[in-house]
Parts: structure tokens; C-alpha cells; sequence
């Protein structure tokens, strides 16, 4: 397993504390993710009666994680020890697979 990344990523335009120092450039990190077969089985259920589709909840939370992993990485590729103003933003790529993307502001910061 590896080490944990000491990036500081924040989704404000600065840092408390922090002097942006350097500006190096858009970080940004992606995931397409499809829909599984048994997850919509389940989600369909689900909205017949009501509630969470926890199915759903569930792949969105991962496929949040692993561009925000990728986005860090690339920062630090940048040689960045933070990434400001981050966002993420959804788009359907066709039907039943959507694309997940975190991306911000990679810079130094001291």
C-alpha cells in the first residue's frame, strides 16, 4: 500500500495560512464508469418502493475517489504540494456509462 499523498487539496481559492507561492497549471483526473446489470436490477426495486438508491450512491462515491486520486497524482507529477479551487463536473458518455473529472489549480504553496 502506499503512502498516503501530503497534498493539501481544497476547494477554495486559497489557503489559510498559505501563500500561493507558484502556479503550475490544471490538475485534473478522470473515471468512465458503466452501469452494472445487478446494480440496476437493485435500483429498480429500490425505486418501486422508495428510499436511497444506494447502488448508485455507492459507484458515484467511488468513481469520485479515483479521479480525485488521479488528479492529485498528476499534480504531484507537477511537483505541486497543493491543488486549489477544486471542482468535479459529470457527463454521460452514452447511455449507462458516465464520466467523472476533479480537477483545480495545482500550485506551491508555502
Amino acid at each position: 500500500m502506499s503512502e498516503p499523498s501530503k497534498i493539501i487539496v481544497v476547494t477554495t481559492p486559497g489557503i489559510p495560512g498559505k501563500n500561493v507561492v507558484r502556479t503550475l497549471g490544471l490538475a485534473r483526473g478522470n473515471t468512465i464508469r458503466a452501469r452494472h446489470v445487478g446494480r440496476d436490477i437493485m435500483a429498480g426495486l429500490r425505486n418501486l418502493v422508495g428510499g436511497e438508491v444506494t447502488e448508485y450512491a455507492k459507484l458515484l462515491a467511488e468513481s469520485r475517489e479515483q479521479a480525485l486520486d488521479r488528479m492529485v497524482e498528476q499534480a504531484e507529477e507537477l511537483g505541486a504540494n497543493a491543488v486549489i479551487g477544486l471542482q468535479f463536473q459529470t457527463s454521460v458518455i452514452m447511455g449507462g456509462a458516465a464520466e467523472m473529472m476533479a480537477y483545480g489549480t495545482a500550485v506551491m504553496v508555502e
